[in-house]
């Protein structure tokens, strides 16, 4: 991939945060748990303290609705393990990565991964991006670093979308 490709992944991603910058200034610490239907997956508190996602490993039809609560740590799931490949580190399991709880803790742990994510991008170089990459597929199918960046922004763009507008249902609900 050229510089110019580099260039236009970073744009993409930084017109996606910040549409969901957006929703992330507006999100209440309610509006996490909040069930938008009667079978969901959410954050649950867990037995030894902290939060437990909700979770399967076969998904179920029909998928359960998530809460902005569970789409805020799935986001920090894949996001972490998406760093830990791209630094070169062994990657986190789904249970080792822990969600920091409703409300402004989500919100600042969201910004901080992104925060370490532009720190990433910035140590990347051309040819960096021409790279093997596994993740986020479980063979090697030809995928490069770029690849592996521009899925995360459309995971990204794609979990901000459900989140804002699962916001958007919640506030007309209120009123």
């Amino acid at each position: 991939m050229a510089a110019t490709s580099r260039a236009l992944l970073r744009w993409q991603f930084d017109l996606t945060w910040s549409l969901f910058e957006y929703h992330l200034e507006r999100l209440e610490a309610a509006d996490f748990l909040w069930e938008p239907a009667a079978r969901c997956w959410t954050m649950r508190p867990g037995p030894a303290g902290g939060w437990t996602p909700d979770w399967a490993d076969t998904e179920p039809d029909p998928v359960p609705v998530p809460t902005i609560g569970w789409l805020s740590w799935h986001m920090g799931w894949w996001w972490t393990v998406a760093m830990d490949h791209l630094g070169g580190r062994p990657p986190r399991q789904r249970t080792d990565v822990g969600w920091p709880g409703p409300g402004g803790p989500t919100i600042a742990w969201l910004r901080g991964l992104r925060a370490e994510w532009l720190g990433q991008l910035d140590r990347l170089t051309d040819a960096d991006l021409d790279a093997p990459a596994s993740f986020p597929w479980q063979e090697d199918a030809g995928h490069t670093v770029g690849h592996m960046l521009a899925w995360v922004n459309a995971e990204l763009m794609k979990n901000a979308a459900e989140i804002g507008q699962l916001r958007l249902l919640r506030v007309a609900e209120r009123g």
